[in-house]
């Protein structure tokens, strides 16, 4: 979402960011539980993950363009493909059969394609801005800057939006999040072992290849690659951790106007406020109160001409993709130090993702008009409902669970909003003016659209009609806010679901991902929050205690694993994932069994019984090639496990599973009575 959300505002099924796809022509349909992706030699009680996709890993390695390879990645690359030929017919139809819709979207889409304007126009698109800086002679100037800069899309020593507060959910206020670092995670500032150490050399490297680029001599590159690492390290020492951010509670502080300036006393935020694009802002909810004020000692004593640098990097940096070939090869030479991707997308892959990003709804109503049915909807929330159902009966029956609170558990299941497929109500794009010229331009054009709208939305009534991801988005989410489950229509297809597959594959992949958003309702951030949204405790003091020490289990569990020579997973920060896999997963099984009650026993299919290919379905879905880098980047900054353990870890707590595979106590995808992980 381009929108500031916060950090825990979206529980997604995979992490929330755009995921390369193959090049053209590597995707292939594939029969809903395919026995040659299998692994026969391998064992499944001791490696189900290996078992189930060990034959698919072997064979399918990773597209040199791409980091990852995996389900997600097939389904992405169907998808896209799709939405590269809505956008090719929008750019060639004759201009009388073209909707003002797909007018905007031919226009953006050709001016992203056009490398040869980009290589004449070098590094002049970057001008305006980067002038507009070198005026600035005050800190007062320095501040103008840095809201128009947000307006344009440009991350700068902070982030700010709409939110709904956290306290009141029909509130939408201000929302003032850390910000404005260059590299992934503030670890990556503050960590001392040689890895990090190289990343950070090769980071500075980078800009002042970077400015070099955008005109400024050797020496005043140099200078001002040092000048942006110092601003960002001090930045990053003051930001929270990716596991602080997780807390709902720590990182809600509501502030009114006089409190922010009492808080930040060399930041003018009435005029802030102004120059971003709405003045009347009556409260923000500020992330990180330190790290605000941090930010806020820096703007007294950092001088004016190191910002210059700051602020001149962070308009080349959110440029770079856009201009000419120097710079997106720079800028993918750096990028594939931390994701180990091999080779650039091609150019129309990377403008059919930026036109997806960009003009969200204007593709999205496009892509579903021809691909999504109003069939396949009505299909998917029928087995949102049954899972529901099950999920309902299973808090009834509860053993752990009080009375008191089982009541408010039930109201929040109940209360539950379910958007399937696509918005009802899309984006008025006729105040956004898309021409051609400079990509860039059309960019900028969207981003100072799309953060207007935002900001539009503080102090009015909250509009639940919002979506966080576009309509051929691959993924799921759970909004605690908004007590909201939302499946993109992008996701609903094979592996995931078929209307050709069995319900034990039905159930095992699209099943088990409803589960999976419906568990985030009730996991260790969902469980903060009531029917409404508002964040506040319906637990009693028992139960609450009861609670962690099974997401405590979870979390010790995932703690166990390793990734990467001695890289573990870290149990904290993917508790929320974890727990929901788990709930998810026996939620998705029992409504298979009750799926399947009164009705004559299935016979098995390629061998395997329905539970068995249940199981066999939930691995599939998270089988991936992975390049090293890549691994190591989402350990730091990814809330979800890799995808062996999403498989392996929910899977040895089930006792349906070893049962359905005949393994025993001591097997390795058996784990001990006593520290075993159980929900619901």
């Amino acid at each position: 979402m381009r929108c500031i959300a916060r950090p825990f505002a979206l529980s997604t099924l995979l992490l929330a960011v755009a995921l390369p796809a193959a090049a053209q022509g590597t995707y292939r349909q594939t029969v809903p539980l395919d026995p040659a992706n299998l692994d026969r030699g391998a064992n499944a009680c001791v490696d189900f993950y290996q078992f189930a996709n060990g034959g698919w890993i072997r064979n399918n390695p990773i597209p040199a363009a791409y980091s990852v390879w995996g389900s997600f990645d097939e389904l992405s690359e169907k998808n896209q493909d799709v939405l590269t030929k809505i956008l090719n017919r929008a750019s060639t139809e004759a201009q009388v059969k073209r909707t003002a819709g797909s007018r905007m979207l031919g226009t953006y889409y050709s001016s992203c394609m056009d490398s040869a304007a980009a290589e004449r126009a070098g590094a002049a698109p970057l001008r305006p801005r980067l002038d507009r800086i070198a005026r600035m002679k005050t800190t007062s100037d320095l501040q103008t800057e840095i809201a128009r800069l947000h307006r344009e899309g440009v991350s700068a020593l902070f982030n700010f939006g709409s939110t709904q507060d956290s306290k009141n959910s029909t509130s939408v206020i201000g929302g003032a999040f850390q910000g404005g670092l260059g590299l992934p995670d503030r670890d990556y500032y503050t960590k001392t072992d040689a890895a990090s150490a190289g990343i950070r050399t090769n980071y500075v490297s980078h800009m002042r290849k970077m400015f070099r680029l955008a005109g400024e001599s050797e020496a005043q590159a140099t200078a001002d690659a040092d000048r942006v690492m110092a601003i960002e390290t001090a930045l990053a020492n003051a930001s929270l951790t990716r596991v602080e951010q997780r807390d709902p509670v720590k990182t809600y502080n509501h502030r009114t106007p006089a409190q922010l300036a009492s808080m930040t006393p060399h930041f003018n935020w009435s005029r802030y406020f102004t120059d971003v694009g709405n003045p009347r802002v009556p409260a923000v909810d500020v992330q990180s109160p330190r790290f605000f004020s941090s930010a806020d000692s820096l703007l007294a004593t950092v001088p004016i001409a190191e910002w210059k640098a700051y602020l001149r990097w962070k308009v080349i940096r959110s440029s770079a993709p856009y201009l000419s070939s120097a710079f997106v090869n720079e800028n993918f030479s750096f990028s594939r130090t931390l994701s180990g991707a091999k080779e650039l997308l091609p150019r129309y892959k990377r403008c059919t993702r930026n036109t997806d990003f960009g003009l969200r709804d204007a593709l999205g109503q496009a892509y579903v008009a021809e691909y999504f049915t109003p069939a396949a909807r009505a299909r998917a929330l029928e087995m949102v409902h049954n899972l529901e159902a099950v999920f309902r009966e299973r808090l009834a029956n509860l053993p752990w669970m009080s009375e008191a609170t089982r009541k408010q558990a039930m109201v929040k299941l109940q209360a539950f909003a379910e958007k399937i497929g696509y918005p009802d109500k899309w984006r008025d794009y006729s105040t956004l003016h898309i021409r051609k010229g400079p990509f860039l331009d059309n960019v900028i054009a969207v981003n100072r659209y799309e953060n207007q709208r935002d900001l539009n939305m503080i102090g009015k009534p909250l509009d639940r009609t919002q979506w966080g991801m576009t309509p051929a988005t691959v993924n799921a989410y759970y909004n605690p806010q908004m007590n909201e489950i939302v499946f993109p229509a992008g996701i609903l297809q094979p592996p995931f679901f078929s209307p050709a597959a069995d319900d034990a594959v039905n159930y095992g992949g699209m099943g088990s991902v409803i589960g999976h958003e419906m568990g985030h309702g009730f996991d260790d951030q969902g469980a903060q929050f009531d029917p409404q949204g508002n964040l506040k405790n319906w637990w009693s003091a028992a139960d609450l205690e009861k609670f962690k020490q099974r997401t405590t289990l979870i979390a010790n569990q995932y703690d166990a694993y390793t990734v990467l020579d001695s890289i573990h997973v870290n149990g904290k920060l993917t508790l929320g994932e974890n727990a929901a896999d788990i709930g998810g997963l026996s939620v998705a099984y029992a409504a298979l069994q009750k799926a399947l009650a009164g009705k004559p026993r299935p016979a098995p299919i390629d061998g395997f019984t329905p539970e068995q290919r249940f199981f066999l379905a939930w691995a599939q879905i998270w089988r991936q090639n992975i390049a090293p880098e890549s691994q190591r980047l989402r350990i730091n900054i990814d809330a979800h496990s890799p995808g062996r353990w999403r498989v392996n870890g929910p899977l040895s707590n089930m006792q349906e599973f070893a049962e359905a595979f005949g393994c025993k106590a001591g097997d390795p995808m058996v784990r001990p009575e006593a520290v075993r992980a159980t929900l619901w």
